[in-house]
């Protein structure tokens, strides 16, 4: 897996030393995932939309197109509680003992009735192992060019609470990291969000942060409709149901190219959620498989041409085909040459 890269999460914390800075051997890619990322309830996770195995399938995908392998793949460490310390609250932290409460994040009701050992391990762990590989990404993007999580974009979740199936907010610890361990090489970051939903929960902990830049377009008329997180986007596209590609990849391009000419970020954070799709009962976007494969390519391009260093989460998307559309999507990044060994 490489080597120990020795992290202290605080100046309170000094006994503690972070796990997640891992360092990687050169075959290794900056594709990040594990096993450990995939829920498992004991066939309870069937009664939510998400396709609780999808980075599994798309790690599969991967494996069949030859651009990965159980070798040349990053495998993240399980982030600890003095980690997400950085970014969220003990008093959050101490509510996902509480499995009515994760039932609720989860949006999974009968889960209220699990114990929580049960939930901890099916739920919170491979969550909690997700959230280790995005901060990952983060380093890992730093000295690669790129990187890319096949997890995680827990996007709703904030520094205290979470909900729509996010429990760590992965995202505002990934930029948190590298604000406080990569000082020297990043001192700004821009959100782009692509995901059908809103990106509350990191927009609520950024709001007045005028070194983080947030894009965010989705559907307006959908989940979580927060108007106290918007205050924080410095350029909000609200799309409503059933916006089709061609409206939907203009208004990508321009306002990208237009966020990159306004703020000149250390680090992209590319939020890839694959709700937009089609078919979509939650995201109620009307996407294609190409048109998610296109929206992909013009960030990296963007970002690329300006040689800003991204990374790619997977984050929402609620259909069974949209493991394959992710891995075509990498598989197209790869051949195009906006990621590369």
């Amino acid at each position: 897996m490489g080597g120990l890269c020795k992290k202290r999460v605080s100046d309170s914390q000094e006994s503690h030393v972070s796990q997640i800075y891992i360092s990687t051997e050169p075959h290794q890619l900056p594709i990040i995932y594990r096993e450990e990322y995939n829920v498992h309830f004991g066939g309870i996770e069937k009664l939510h939309p998400f396709d609780a195995a999808k980075w599994g399938h798309i790690f599969q995908y991967l494996k069949d197109a030859d651009i990965v392998n159980e070798n040349t793949v990053t495998k993240p460490n399980e982030v600890q509680q003095e980690d997400l310390l950085l970014a969220h609250t003990a008093r959050y932290l101490k509510s996902l003992k509480w499995s009515w409460n994760v039932a609720l994040i989860a949006e999974i009701p009968p889960l209220m009735f699990v114990p929580n050992f049960l939930v901890q391990a099916s739920y919170l762990r491979p969550m909690r192992f997700q959230t280790g590989g995005s901060i990952l990404a983060g380093k890992l993007a730093l000295e690669r060019g790129w990187a890319i999580n096949l997890g995680g974009g827990f996007h709703h979740c904030s520094r205290d609470k979470g909900g729509g199936f996010c429990p760590y907010a992965d995202i505002t610890l990934l930029v948190q990291f590298l604000f406080q361990y990569e000082h020297q090489r990043v001192k700004s970051a821009m959100i782009v969000d692509l995901d059908a939903h809103q990106g509350n929960g990191y927009e609520r902990d950024f709001t007045n942060h005028a070194n983080v830049y947030i894009f965010d377009m989705y559907n307006c008329e959908i989940y979580p409709r927060d108007k106290r997180a918007k205050a924080a986007i410095r350029r909000c596209v609200e799309l409503t149901h059933f916006t089709e590609d061609n409206e939907y990849l203009h208004k990508v391009e321009e306002n990208l190219e237009q966020s990159l000419r306004e703020f000149h970020p250390d680090i992209l954070v590319y939020n890839a959620g694959t709700d937009v799709l089609d078919g979509d009962t939650l995201g109620l976007l009307a996407i294609s498989a190409q048109g998610i494969i296109r929206r992909d390519e013009l960030v990296f391009m963007k970002a690329r041409e300006r040689r800003v260093p991204i990374v790619m989460l997977t984050s929402g998307g609620y259909l069974k085909k949209t493991a394959r559309i992710i891995a075509d999507s990498i598989q197209n990044l790869y051949s195009t040459g906006l990621i590369s060994e």
